[in-house]
């Protein structure tokens, strides 16, 4: 949904601020224990938790690569709605004419096909960013209280309306009845203009070469239909994302059973020349874990938010933004005045929905 400009600290430490304070406490209860109980004889030594993190490292390293991969994928498949979009634009006005009618239609009536082939392709569009917002079992990203704390902030444009709402101004009243009677209502629409211009070749209206251009256009439209429904519908494996999780924080919890005893050895040392420093020294293992327990969580929860890239977190791809500057497009070279044209979706925190 969002393409973040710049992803400022301040944001980054709100955004993860429980999960801080939550490694605080847990930092906090072992040097307590340590400290005043004197538990030296509980610790782990670093070379098997060594090992423990190296996987863990190695593991949430592949699940950010698999993320930012499915994100790009996704990019490159609406990168190629936007020309295919520009495309069938083009072609449309170009191609329906009366160079080969036997009837010749009036100019105004040939804009109006013009027309209805090109804000039918603009609710195409509409149906299939909509379809991109349906949650799916598998998203939970958002259900997290800090990702809930943004989407109040930035929410998509597809929560605030719906699919029926969103096409009607681009569709006939009998169109938009047999769209709305599909479960897969982005491809009725290509249907439907499938049907529009095969009538149209048949009145001579569109050249039988033209005709054949622009149904591979169709066919291109569907592919990349297909791609992103794919990414929306078959998640990142939960064997690889649950277990990373898991593993994550099985590090976490046991690394202050190395990091504190090694602290304290150290303070033990210092004893001999500095005995205040060297009893108190064991409490700087808090900063310490407490920023390598954030990098950990931080990396891995970055992998798993973009695991779906239409979900509507603020690292989304902007389909919304997108979708409504293609309509733009198709819009202004209709010729209409810009105040008949909605406006762009505006930016939110430097984010574009």
């Amino acid at each position: 949904m969002y393409t973040r400009k710049v992803f400022k600290i301040k944001d980054m430490a709100k955004w993860t601020r429980f999960e801080t304070f939550l490694f605080i406490v847990i930092i906090t209860a072992v040097v307590a224990l340590y400290y005043f109980f004197d538990l030296a004889w509980l610790k782990i030594p670093w070379t098997p938790l060594a090992l423990i993190g190296t996987a863990v490292a190695f593991v949430i390293g592949f699940q950010n690569n698999s993320a930012y991969g499915r994100i790009w994928e996704a990019r490159k498949i609406w990168g190629g709605i936007t020309n295919t979009s520009r495309t069938f634009g083009m072609y449309v006005q170009d191609m329906v004419n009366n160079d080969y009618a036997a009837e010749k239609l009036p100019k105004d009536i040939l804009q109006d096909e013009i027309k209805t082939l090109t804000y039918r392709h603009i609710a195409w569009m509409t149906a299939l960013r909509h379809a991109m917002r349906v949650s799916k079992p598998w998203e939970t990203v958002m259900k997290e209280k800090t990702n809930k704390e943004w989407s109040k902030k930035l929410s998509p444009p597809e929560w605030n309306s719906t699919v029926e709402e969103d096409m009607k101004p681009y569709l006939s009243n009998e169109d938009l009845e047999y769209v709305m009677s599909k479960n897969n209502k982005q491809t009725a629409v290509l249907y439907l203009q499938s049907h529009h211009l095969q009538s149209l070749k048949e009145k001579h209206i569109i050249w039988e070469f033209s005709f054949l251009e622009l149904e591979s256009v169709l066919q291109e439209l569907f592919t990349l239909q297909g791609q992103s429904e794919r990414i929306k519908n078959f998640p990142y494996p939960r064997q690889f994302a649950s277990l990373n999780h898991y593993f994550m924080w099985i590090f976490v919890l046991l690394l202050p059973l190395a990091i504190v005893p090694q602290f304290a050895e150290i303070g033990h040392d210092i004893s001999a020349s500095h005995a205040t420093i060297g009893a108190l020294f064991i409490w700087l293992s808090i900063p310490f874990y407490v920023s390598v327990a954030w990098v950990f969580h931080t990396m891995e929860r970055i992998g798993r938010t973009g695991e779906n890239p239409f979900e509507g977190s603020a690292n989304d791809v902007p389909i919304s933004t997108m979708a409504r500057g293609i309509e733009i497009d198709l819009r202004q070279n209709l010729g209409e005045a810009l105040e008949d044209i909605p406006k762009q979706f505006p930016m939110i925190y430097d984010t574009q929905m």
